[in-house]
C-alpha cells in the first residue's frame, strides 16, 4: 500500500515517547542471530543504550546476543512492555493474538513493515499500536542517540559541505 493510499496513521511522536518513556522491558519477535540482519542492531542499540529489559523471541534459536532466546512470547519471565516484531506484514495478525494473549499493552512493528488491517485489529484489541518506525531510531531519537552506525554527521544542515 502507498503512503499515500494508508488511512491508519497510529501515535504521533509525543505518545511514541510516552510509550518508551513508560516502557521497562521489550521483546523482540523475529529477532535474529545473524548479526547482519535488522533484528540484530536493534536488539544491540537496545542492550547498549536503553535501560530496557530485552527478551528475544525466536522458536528455532537458543541465545541472541549473549541472552537466552524464548519460543513464544508465553515463555518470557515477564509480560514485556512492547513487543517489537520483525516478522512479514501477513505474519502481524498472529502475533497481535499472541501480545494481547499474554497481556502486553503495545505492539511496535518495524520499519518497512505495514499491515493497515493488523494496526486495526490490535487497536480493537486495546492495543497501543506503532508500525513502519524503528524503536532503535525512535529510541535515539528522542534520547539524543542518533550517533550510532553513523547518523549524526555533525551538520545541522542538510546541504553537503563543500570540499
Amino acid at each position: 500500500m502507498l503512503r499515500s493510499q494508508r488511512t491508519w496513521a497510529g501515535p504521533d511522536a509525543k505518545a511514541r515517547l510516552k510509550l518508551l518513556r513508560e516502557a521497562k522491558s521489550v521483546a523482540i519477535v523475529g529477532a535474529s542471530p545473524n548479526p547482519a540482519r535488522s533484528s540484530s542492531f536493534v536488539g544491540t542499540y537496545l542492550q547498549q543504550s536503553s535501560d530496557f529489559r530485552i527478551y528475544f523471541v525466536n522458536p528455532n534459536a537458543t541465545e541472541i546476543l549473549g541472552q537466552p532466546a524464548y519460543p513464544d512470547l508465553a515463555s518470557l519471565p515477564e509480560v514485556p512492555d512492547i513487543v517489537d516484531v520483525f516478522r512479514k506484514a501477513s505474519d502481524i495478525p498472529q502475533v497481535i493474538d499472541e501480545v494481547v494473549a499474554v497481556g502486553a499493552p503495545t505492539v511496535w512493528v518495524q520499519l518497512g513493515i505495514w499491515n493497515q488491517e493488523a494496526a486495526e485489529y490490535g487497536e480493537s484489541k486495546g492495543l497501543n499500536v506503532v508500525m513502519d518506525r524503528c524503536i532503535k531510531v525512535e529510541h535515539a531519537r528522542f534520547h539524543g542517540g542518533l550517533h550510532l552506525l553513523g547518523f549524526d554527521t555533525g551538520q545541522i544542515t542538510a546541504r553537503k559541505t563543500l570540499r
